[in-house]
Parts: structure tokens; C-alpha cells; sequence
């Protein structure tokens, strides 16, 4: 006799904000956090007052109520520095040549 599954949408919901699959990704971002401060790049200039800046600003920022309809654990890594964005994605919207240091942190951790 075939087995029947119902799905239980509640109980679905209580995985997804479960202290396991936080644990999980907090796991994972601390992975990908490292792997981006070991990758980020620092300038040699001595010069340079803000040298060192991105790569000591990488958070991990955790929630149970994350994604798009803040119903599941969550945990992003995150730059604060002024440039990040100018550093990830280059200075000229992609086409002036970024370091995608987070996304190759993700690929290296595989945290993808």
C-alpha cells in the first residue's frame, strides 16, 4: 500500500527558523567571513589612511526572520567599509575590474 505525505506548512516554518538550521548558517558565514578576510585585498601604499579598512570590516549579521518573507534563519556576511561595493564590484558598475571578494569566498567555502 503506497505511503501518503501531507505536508504541515507550520511544522515546515519551525525547520526553517530551528536553532539546527541557524546554527548551520552561522557556520557557513563565519566560513565565507574568513575565506573573505584571508582573500581581501589591502593596499601597500603607506599613504593610504584607510589601508586595512575593508578587510577588517566584514560582519556576519544573523536572524531567525530572514529572506524575502522573513519566515526562515538567516545569516549574511557583510562589508561595512564606505567602499565595499567600489571593491566587489569595480569602479565602474563591473566593468572596472572588482576583486568579487565575496563571491569567491562563498565559491572557496562553499557556502554557494
Amino acid at each position: 500500500m503506497p505511503t501518503r505525505f501531507k505536508l504541515d506548512n507550520k511544522g515546515v516554518g519551525e525547520l526553517l527558523r530551528s536553532q539546527m538550521l541557524l546554527r548551520e548558517m552561522i557556520r557557513r558565514a563565519q566560513a565565507i567571513k574568513s575565506t573573505a578576510e584571508a582573500l581581501a585585498p589591502v593596499s601597500p601604499r603607506p599613504d593610504d589612511y584607510h589601508s586595512g579598512l575593508y578587510k577588517t570590516s566584514f560582519k556576519v549579521i544573523v536572524t531567525d526572520r530572514g529572506a524575502r518573507r522573513h519566515d526562515r534563519a538567516q545569516a549574511t556576511v557583510h562589508n561595512s567599509a564606505w567602499y565595499a561595493a567600489w571593491v566587489e564590484y569595480g569602479a565602474e558598475g563591473g566593468r572596472g575590474g572588482g576583486h568579487h571578494v565575496l563571491l569567491r569566498a562563498a565559491e572557496a567555502a562553499g557556502g554557494g
